[in-house]
């Protein structure tokens, strides 16, 4: 399988990106965006060689994730769409399929409506797109959540790629102030959604299945898919599956026949 991977600059950000397997005549490269926290590795390290056998994939790190550097402008969706369309004009790439999980479906979202006809397909993971979706104790915990409430392997993993300190601090801050301030679309905003969308939610998700229906309903066709699991781990991303990847398994079939192969 091939590989390769780099970085596109976008006003002084700079977009780490990887590329796995080759390209797929008529299937344009499958974007995968992470969750909040999140490398490529702990998030689709398990799901990218089974989608790489198919098609095309390309991942990125969103800022101060991973390999991309913070800068001092706020972590939001429409400024790291803004990341990846760089990297799209890098690669001469015109049009992709987006796949993003949780925070990174925000992203995803983003893109879909700032540029229609880069997007063919979305894939909208563990993801909300309005406030009223998660209870007013969310907010509540988000607000007074510390360090000490992120997942171990998301603070293993940036410690071993970025060891100096106060980049962990940095990160978890990015992440927090994103959800916090984070704006939400309207109904009639996913309405002008134009790409064939995918909303896969969890029935032990973050949020509920009966809000990831209503999300589906107010895109125009999208499907909804429910899996029987929790947040992320039937993607393989670490934190959730815990090395079992039974559900990940499961639900890729259901993908890539979304996808189109």
């Amino acid at each position: 399988m091939t590989f390769t991977h780099g970085y596109a600059d976008n006003d002084g950000l700079r977009m780490y990106f990887e590329v796995h397997g080759r390209t797929v005549p008529g299937r344009p490269p499958l974007l995968l965006i992470p969750g909040g926290g999140s490398t490529i590795g702990t998030n689709f390290g398990e799901l990218i060689p089974l989608l790489a056998e198919q098609r095309q994939v390309i991942a990125v790190e969103e800022e101060g994730h991973g390999r991309t550097k913070p800068t001092g402008r706020p972590l939001t969706a429409g400024n790291s769409a803004g990341d990846i369309l760089a990297v799209l004009d890098q690669l001469n790439v015109e049009t992709v399929d987006v796949l993003g999980f949780s925070a990174g479906g925000h992203t995803a979202i983003a893109l879909a409506l700032a540029r229609p006809a880069r997007v063919r397909r979305l894939i909208a993971a563990s993801t909300f797109a309005s406030r009223d979706a998660v209870p007013d104790e969310f907010w509540d915990v988000m607000a007074k959540a510390t360090l000490d409430d992120m997942p171990d392997i998301y603070q293993d993993a940036d410690r071993r790629l970025n060891p100096e300190p106060g980049h962990l601090e940095r990160l978890f801050e990015l992440d927090r102030r994103r959800i916090l301030d984070f704006p939400g679309w309207s109904d009639g905003e996913l309405a002008t959604i134009t790409a064939a969308t995918l909303v896969v939610s969890a029935d032990r998700d973050v949020v509920t299945a009966e809000y990831a229906a209503r999300m589906a309903g107010a895109i125009p066709g999208a499907r909804l898919l429910t899996v029987p699991g929790g947040h992320g781990d039937y993607l393989g991303e670490q934190a959730a599956s815990g090395g079992d990847l039974r559900t990940m398994h499961a639900t890729v079939p259901f993908l890539l026949r979304f996808l189109g192969g």
